[in-house]
């Protein structure tokens, strides 16, 4: 019966990852409001009346959040069955944000590789009992202010650092192309902004939204790991398992990343299977961190750790 039992769970688990055509359509849709409510801000500003402007900047600076999430999904392959498609979808994304797709990937490799730990390049300096304390502090308001420049730094700064993990040749030039189509596509824009001295149109337009999606990134990463520094999966990481409509609503328009502890026990399952392995999140250890009901519990569980950034078990050896 036990047998019985856990060839079952591993046929439910294969076929839970099978990729679907769904999630490239929900993120297709989530790029149709974006461009939508993009035109009726511009026509917003156009009038000269901006009583609409601040909650549409708001609502498209959350879909530009979901179009990170979605590069997420793009990077572990399972944004759409169609490699092709989601390599594309993929590298737009990234060079919308200055972001290249397969520098995202390898240096998120080592976030599911080595979670929490000194080598885990997408949580430095965080991750470092050596760095002092008032360059954490620094380092945080960095990534949460100004996330839009600061996030791709930090990735910058682990491909292009002395001694870096990234060596593979045909790694680092396809990630050199991606970089270089980045900066085509930022310049374009840039020089199109310019030449029609479209300033104003392009910081509310872009630059605004922009900022607020960055700081969006870095607090879902810091709700995410901050602060934790136990050595296993449940006990460093946050995950939230929302009880109202609401927080279900914002958990899907976010690829259901909340279910965040799921997402590290298997890193390429599809984010709409996310939801049925809930399970996983029961603590079973003393020190692991059971699910918050609402993201404003753990927003409020992760608030008092910024007075010192740390992450990893590490610092309780120190």
């Amino acid at each position: 019966m036990m047998t019985k039992t856990r060839s079952e769970q591993k046929r439910r688990l294969i076929e839970k990852h099978r990729l679907h055509w769904t999630t490239v359509w929900i993120w297709f849709s989530f790029a149709a409001a974006f461009f939508c409510l993009q035109g009726l801000l511009l026509w917003d500003l156009l009038r000269g009346s901006l009583w609409l402007a601040i909650p549409l900047i708001l609502i498209i600076a959350h879909l530009m959040h979901c179009h990170l999430l979605a590069m997420h999904e793009a990077a572990h392959g399972s944004l759409c069955p169609q490699r092709w498609l989601n390599e594309g979808i993929g590298i737009f994304i990234g060079s919308s944000s200055y972001m290249s797709l397969s520098l995202f990937r390898v240096v998120h490799q080592s976030h599911h590789s080595y979670p929490t730990t000194e080598r885990d390049e997408e949580l430095w300096p965080f991750v470092h009992p050596a760095i002092p304390r008032w360059r954490r502090i620094l380092t945080a308001a960095c990534e949460l202010f100004l996330g839009l420049f600061f996030t791709p730094f930090l990735f910058l700064r682990a491909f292009l650092r002395r001694n870096s993990s990234i060596q593979n040749r045909a790694v680092r030039r396809r990630i050199w192309i991606e970089l270089a189509i980045t900066a085509t596509w930022s310049g374009a824009s840039l020089a199109a902004v310019a030449w029609w001295s479209l300033w104003y149109y392009g910081v509310m337009l872009y630059l605004i939204p922009a900022l607020l999606a960055g700081f969006m990134q870095s607090l879902r990463k810091y709700i995410e790991h901050m602060g934790l520094t136990g050595s296993t999966i449940l006990a460093s990481t946050r995950s939230v398992v929302a009880t109202g409509v609401f927080g279900r609503f914002l958990a899907f328009t976010m690829f259901n990343e909340p279910y965040h502890g799921v997402h590290h026990t298997y890193a390429r399952l599809p984010q709409l299977a996310l939801p049925d392995f809930t399970g996983l999140l029961e603590p079973t250890a003393p020190d692991d961190v059971a699910p918050y009901s609402s993201y404003y519990r753990a927003l409020c569980d992760m608030v008092g750790s910024l007075g010192n950034p740390r992450i990893g078990a590490q610092w309780e050896h120190k």
